[in-house]
């Protein structure tokens, strides 16, 4: 005898409901005013099913890039002595590979309107101080000295978080974030990478 699914929304959707009815209501009332309540209200799920996906508020916008970002540092960790510059963006350009609009993309196309521009620069710091310390690691377990080590990374991040705000800011049908990133990261000089 075959059991019935459960009912309710699929497990797998859930992720990308929560995350719609977010951006809805930041574009509707603002971010500050936005509770976790009404996100899972407007997707029709628990607090509890909000927390199984999110840590939190920001996280809706954050986890993909967050996600990417933690798979960089550890391919960043791999590379050992044998780090260079080729190796470096190359893992760098992955953070941006098939890149599709996102919460993230919308939040920072839609910044003003959201209330989210203090947001945005705190959590854009955030991720780059982490991306920037896994390239900046890198560059030291290759041989480079601590203090040029640290300018490689923070310039690393820098390009690679500034292209993806300028992408989505430019809107669909301006390049793709992996054009950027890749002319950014050409902007580079006068650095050991």
């Amino acid at each position: 005898m075959r059991e019935d699914p459960r009912p309710g929304r699929p497990r797998a959707s859930s992720r990308e409901t929560l995350a719609e009815a977010a951006c809805e209501l930041f574009l509707e009332q603002g971010y500050e005013s936005t509770s976790v309540a009404d996100i899972t209200q407007r997707a029709g799920v628990s607090r509890s099913s909000f927390f199984n996906y999110f840590s939190s508020k920001s996280d809706v916008l954050w986890s993909g890039l967050d996600t990417r970002i933690d798979a960089a540092t550890v391919a960043l960790e791999t590379l050992g002595a044998d780090a260079d510059p080729a190796a470096v963006r190359a893992i760098l350009l992955t953070l941006v590979h098939d890149f599709a609009p996102d919460p993230l993309a919308l939040a920072l196309r839609n910044a003003s309107a959201m209330g989210l521009e203090e947001e945005l620069v705190r959590d854009t710091g955030l991720r780059s101080a982490r991306l920037a310390a896994g390239v900046a690691d890198a560059a030291r377990r290759s041989g480079i000295a601590p203090i040029p080590s640290d300018i490689v990374g923070a310039a690393h991040a820098a390009a690679v978080l500034s292209s993806l705000r300028v992408w989505a800011e430019r809107g669909a049908g301006h390049g793709t974030p992996a054009a950027l990133v890749e002319e950014a990261l050409g902007s580079i000089h006068d650095l050991p990478w």
